[in-house]
């Protein structure tokens, strides 16, 4: 393990616990309601006067059991109550209560009443953590509850699920990729083998919708029948997202022993080639399929997907791998964490690298606090591995 890797592990793992997760824990949620504040200001204050989408409740009731299991923050287990009580209370939709509705005003009535898909998978990535961190059997109820009714009235043709239970003219797979994210989860939480079935499903759609093979992509939008849109219709590569698959199929592989090194060898080199830019190493938001910039835009958390998918390929054998995951640690101290306030970070640099928005969304906490569990987590087995050796030599 390079030296390099094992400082900027260190210095985000510092940051997530001495200023990230302490500044979320006092701004970041409103504790006379219950629930989680949308974003934070470039003062570090809540903003109370937006919409609250439904998904960021469940994507800090993540955050917070993540971080509670690993003794990062104190008092996570009555929050994550809390935010529980609130989304029962608040957003429970009216002729489904087993899921949510997908945005509250900012007074928490509803504002938009949709099913949606996307939001849902982070309710059950959230109960497969209460669960595992706090022993929350009622959250495996509601997960329960939750892909049942999935099943029944959104569970689309041909494989997969539509995108909520509203119209849409395409299919994504960004959903699709959540669910596998919280399949995983739940499986790892109960040992369950139904959980990992339901993974195969989706990485059955992956190797037969998703993955382009001709031109070595992860596609983002589909007919409703799962044939591709065409680059004339709209369709999109983003890097971030063929990042983030390269992590969630070592995770299905650890788990079910499928080979995915064939994707995953792929798809990192390709997401690299097409969306670094290359003077500053950060990546594009969006670019076709043969690499043509779409959006010079450069949100925050791709770059945490760059982190994690190195971090895998490094364990694989990927040599060069671990230092692009330090260099992606260093490149969000350098654009996008705040010097002025301790553990704030802005959302997205525009096409100069200049700030675009300010603003900091909740919701890019839990891929932040992903990143660094996996830097962690990787570093450490390192310096096992390291130790062993010596040991090894010795006797």
């Amino acid at each position: 393990m390079s030296l390099n890797i094992n400082h900027w592990t260190q210095k985000l793992e510092n940051w997530m616990i001495s200023a990230a997760l302490p500044l979320w824990m006092a701004q970041g949620f409103d504790r006379a309601s219950g629930s989680a504040h949308e974003r934070l200001s470039p003062e570090g204050r809540p903003d109370s006067d937006c919409p609250k989408r439904v998904r960021v409740q469940a994507r800090q009731m993540f955050v917070l059991a993540c971080a509670s299991r690993r003794g990062w923050v104190e008092g996570a287990d009555g929050i994550v109550a809390d935010l529980d009580r609130f989304v029962t209370r608040y957003a429970q939709h009216p002729s489904a209560p087993q899921v949510y509705v997908h945005v509250l005003n900012s007074e928490n009535g509803i504002h938009d009443t949709r099913q949606d898909v996307y939001d849902l998978a982070f309710f059950l990535l959230a109960c497969a953590w209460r669960f595992r961190a706090f022993n929350d059997s009622s959250a495996l109820r509601k997960a329960e509850a939750l892909i049942q009714h999935l099943d029944v009235y959104i569970k689309g043709p041909r494989g997969g699920w539509l995108e909520g239970d509203y119209h849409t003219k395409t299919r994504r797979q960004n959903p699709h990729m959540h669910l596998l994210e919280a399949f995983i989860a739940l499986y790892d939480a109960t040992g369950d083998g139904r959980w990992l079935a339901r993974a195969g499903e989706i990485f059955a759609l992956f190797e037969n919708c998703f993955y382009d093979s001709q031109n070595c992509v992860l596609l983002e939008y589909f007919h409703h029948d799962w044939r591709p849109l065409s680059d004339d219709e709209g369709q999109e590569v983003e890097p971030g997202h063929m990042l983030e698959w390269v992590w969630l199929l070592h995770q299905y592989s650890q788990r079910s022993g499928a080979p995915v090194r064939r994707y995953t060898e792929t798809l990192y080199q390709r997401a690299l080639q097409l969306g670094t830019e290359p003077e500053t190493g950060l990546l594009y938001d969006a670019v076709s399929v043969r690499g043509r910039i779409l959006k010079a835009s450069k949100r925050c958390w791709p770059l945490t997907e760059m982190i994690k998918a190195s971090l895998c390929q490094a364990s694989a054998g990927d040599q060069k791998a671990e230092n692009h995951a330090a260099l992606g640690i260093q490149l969000l101290f350098r654009y996008y964490f705040d010097d002025r306030i301790p553990g704030l970070y802005i959302d997205q640099l525009d096409a100069e690298n200049q700030i675009a928005n300010n603003l900091a969304p909740a919701s890019t906490l839990y891929h932040l606090l992903v990143a660094t569990t996996e830097a962690v987590d990787y570093s450490a087995a390192a310096k096992l591995k390291l130790r062993a050796g010596y040991e090894a030599i010795s006797s």
